[in-house]
């Protein structure tokens, strides 16, 4: 009899959500990119650590809006990608829960990563290349991400990036035009590209669809 060929495995993936999101909003907004992948990708949601400040007292009751770091503390915290910064209050915290996710609800086989989640998750990938790491996984997604410009995160830069890597960028992208994230893809040895024509979102056409197929194909053996 000849031998039957291997189920292609689904892929357990972190989300890393954008900035002033959450893990429930992540999913809504994700609802048809998971949709289309569910036979590819099992999607893990959870929430940065970090709240963003309410600028009222009724919206301190129905604001669900969270960062993994912030850019300035003028007045209270908050976050712009285009800002030049010393500092990234909340960073760190989140470097701890992401670990702290990890142990907890992996091993993962990769990272999917918007916006400011994006970034945050290329500063994981950075961190993969260490030694004893506890981020153990194979591959990032990366869409509408961007070199931060927080001089902190500079360490995270300044080698190569071996993870492989899907980079996901519209060219009329407002929030992190294409420019910020081809700075981002050119840090990584290991990139693909899908360059579509929209703007801040994770796109989810049947066209879209093969190229995330493609690359997922590599990871699922």
């Amino acid at each position: 009899m000849a031998a039957t060929e291997p189920v292609p495995r689904v892929l357990k993936v972190l989300v890393i959500h954008g900035y002033r999101q959450s893990a429930k909003s992540s999913r809504e907004k994700t609802g048809s990119f998971r949709k289309g992948l569910k036979k590819y990708l099992d999607l893990v949601y959870f929430t940065a650590p970090n709240k963003l400040p309410a600028v009222s007292v009724t919206d301190e009751n129905s604001r669900e809006e969270y960062g993994w770091w912030f850019s300035k503390r003028q007045n209270s915290l908050s976050f712009n990608a285009h800002e030049q910064s010393e500092i990234d209050p909340g960073h760190e915290a989140s470097v701890e829960l992401i670990k702290k996710t990890f142990i907890e609800q992996g091993p993962f086989d990769g990272l999917l990563g918007f916006s400011q989640g994006a970034t945050m998750a290329a500063h994981i990938c950075a961190l993969r290349e260490q030694e004893e790491t506890p981020f153990q996984f194979k591959f990032a997604i990366l869409c509408a991400g961007f070199k931060s410009r927080s001089t902190a995160h500079q360490k995270y830069y300044n080698r190569p990036i071996t993870c492989p890597v899907l980079h996901v960028y519209g060219d009329t992208d407002q929030v992190i035009p294409k420019e910020m994230s081809l700075e981002l893809e050119e840090l990584f040895t290991d990139s693909t590209v899908l360059n579509h024509p929209g703007g801040h979102y994770l796109p989810a056409t049947a066209t879209e669809r093969k190229v995330y197929q493609q690359f997922l194909d590599r990871f699922r053996t």
